[in-house]
């Protein structure tokens, strides 16, 4: 399965690139991740406990960033296994470019599975991965900026107990 995407981040290219690489920003972002340990420069271990259509599984896998070019492009690749439920490995090349309104985010993702959840079908499988990548940059881009209204944000905490746009507020102090 392969989809690509952008999007525009309102802060500088550097404050994006260290947030992709901050271990609590991608446990923030990823969604189900309930640990996320680790260094860029080692990978990181990750949790995560996803439902797939009837399949509900706890996947424990490695993240490793390769070919990176500060702080211009980063591959993450990954796998997972979820026990009887199978696995899931992938990779994203994120590319950063500077824009007018901060920086401009590509990906291109690669993203396949096994076991049981191959058996849901490409359809189901498809647009669940689809699902995951949308949320997970929506949710980076709100880390790294805030959120797109902040009148029309509710007044929630984020998980880890911060408010949405706590990473660009961390570095701009």
């Amino acid at each position: 399965m392969q989809m690509s995407d952008s999007r525009t981040i309102k802060a500088p290219r550097e404050v994006v690139w260290e947030a992709i690489l901050n271990p609590e920003v991608l446990k923030a972002c990823v969604p189900g991740c309930t640990e996320m340990s680790g260094s860029a420069e080692e990978g990181f271990e990750a949790t995560v406990v996803q439902k797939v259509g009837p399949v509900k599984a706890t996947f424990k896998g490695q993240v490793n960033l390769e070919d990176m070019d500060a702080p211009n492009t980063v591959k993450l690749v990954g796998e997972g296994k979820g026990g009887a439920a199978g696995f899931a490995k992938g990779s994203a090349v994120v590319k950063l470019e500077e824009a007018e309104d901060g920086t401009l985010l590509t990906y291109d993702v690669d993203a396949s599975v096994g076991g049981k959840l191959a058996q849901l079908g490409s359809r189901i499988i498809d647009g669940f991965a689809k699902k995951m990548a949308d949320q997970f940059f929506s949710n980076f881009q709100e880390a790294v900026e805030g959120p797109s209204d902040p009148d029309a944000a509710p007044e929630t905490e984020a998980d880890d107990g911060k408010k949405k746009g706590w990473f660009k507020r961390m570095v701009s102090n």
